[in-house]
């Protein structure tokens, strides 16, 4: 499994400068257009980005880079540990930004409504909120109740419907034993 560089425009640039690769190559590595890498060596895009050596921050080795230089119809491989890096890397807090946060309680009321299964700490997961929000939600007792308008939080974009299915089958599977 390969995934996109940590920063694909600033390692889009390292390679450019240091290697010898292709333009379609550093484009498959870094998941960019060719004419986008194009842009990049002409200064036209990313002029103001740094440089990010992929060396030194793991994702890929100088064997790796050689082996594709000598090649112009290989791909460069991520390196195995920084794949892992990066998936780790993932886990935690997502950002939600300001225009979004208040269709949060409106996606909370909804998974109430239509999935009571749900435990309160899959909805914060799913949402991103805290209990006392969804506690004061199902009590009534938030101080925009009158104003709730239950809709789905997958089309508010505060979660995916591959998390959404991922957490009603779990809650399933828990409910059933």
């Amino acid at each position: 499994m390969t995934t996109a560089p940590f920063m694909p425009k600033a390692t889009a640039k390292w390679l450019i400068d240091n290697t010898t690769l292709t333009f379609e190559q550093i484009a498959a590595f870094t998941q960019m257009h060719p004419l986008e890498i194009q842009g990049i060596a002409d200064g036209d895009v990313a002029a103001s980005i740094q440089p990010n050596d992929p060396i030194k921050s793991g994702e890929l080795t100088r064997e790796e880079i050689e082996r594709v230089e000598a090649d112009e119809k290989a791909e460069l491989k991520m390196n195995s540990s920084a794949v892992e890096f990066s998936a780790k890397q993932r886990k935690g807090a997502r950002y939600t930004p300001v225009a979004r946060r208040q269709d949060k309680p409106d996606a909370i009321a909804w998974l109430l409504k239509h999935h009571p299964e749900l435990v309160d700490s899959q909805i914060v997961k799913l949402v991103g909120t805290t209990k006392k929000t969804i506690e004061s939600i199902r009590g009534r007792t938030f101080w925009n109740t009158s104003n709730l308008n239950p809709r789905d939080p997958v089309l508010l974009g505060l979660c995916t419907q591959t998390a959404l299915n991922a957490t009603l089958e779990k809650a399933k599977k828990h409910s059933a034993a």
